[in-house]
């Protein structure tokens, strides 16, 4: 069985296996593609035999919308991070926008931030950045399959992304700050699709008691 679960903020990937694992006392769970702590959305967990499909699922084109802050960079990237640098901000035509995102669509090359599970010489770039050091690491190859501005007030930009596997939604945004001039970190990510799972369709963790009682999940493999 494959759960589509809304992860809430603050909870780790594996908090949310955990509590459904408890919930539903299944011994056999996991995840296919973890989603940062202040990060919300569709997190799909595999029960059982079905975590033999994790890799596969993992390959699923993701969907995201974001809001991004001008003019902050922080150590993270992100809103739990700490504020390295303020610079003045401008107010930025639509044209300049519109040119500016159409450059990061297609195959590109990104630079994972330190705080993420990437490993240097088989230790976790969060650990080496946790310990007050910075690494040179190496850029990746992503896919972004559509760059799209919902909303711009000013400092900040709401943005939706359809990309591939691998992709930092806090890099591109720290990338966009950079080429800008000003900074920017991710204020806040919100995964809405994963393949052909959507957020609409997404199950609460406060839910969960009732959803394993219930005849839907009756029979499956705990």
């Amino acid at each position: 069985m494959i759960l589509n679960i809304f992860k809430p903020p603050a909870l780790t990937s594996f908090d949310v296996i955990r509590a459904i694992r408890k919930e539903g006392a299944i011994k056999k769970a996991g995840h296919a593609g973890s989603l940062d702590p202040f990060a919300t959305g569709v997190l799909l967990v595999c029960l059982g035999d079905s975590t033999k499909k994790i890799s596969e699922l993992m390959e699923l084109k993701k969907e995201y919308e974001s809001v991004m802050e001008f003019g902050i960079i922080t150590d993270t990237y992100d809103a739990y991070g700490k504020i390295k640098e303020i610079k003045p901000v401008k107010r930025y035509s639509s044209d300049l926008l519109e040119r500016l995102f159409s450059k990061f669509i297609g195959k590109i090359m990104q630079i994972p931030p330190m705080y993420s599970a990437v490993k240097y010489s088989g230790v976790p770039l969060y650990k080496i950045a946790r310990a007050g050091r910075e690494v040179e690491r190496k850029p990746r190859e992503v896919k972004i399959y559509s760059l799209k501005i919902l909303k711009y007030e000013s400092p900040f930009l709401t943005f939706k992304t359809t990309c591939s596997k691998g992709t930092y939604i806090r890099s591109l945004a720290y990338d966009i700050g950079q080429r800008l001039g000003c900074g920017s970190y991710l204020k806040s990510l919100t995964r809405t699709k994963v393949g052909k799972y959507s957020i609409q369709d997404s199950l609460f963790l406060g839910d969960l008691g009732s959803y394993f009682n219930s005849q839907k999940f009756y029979g499956s493999c705990k």
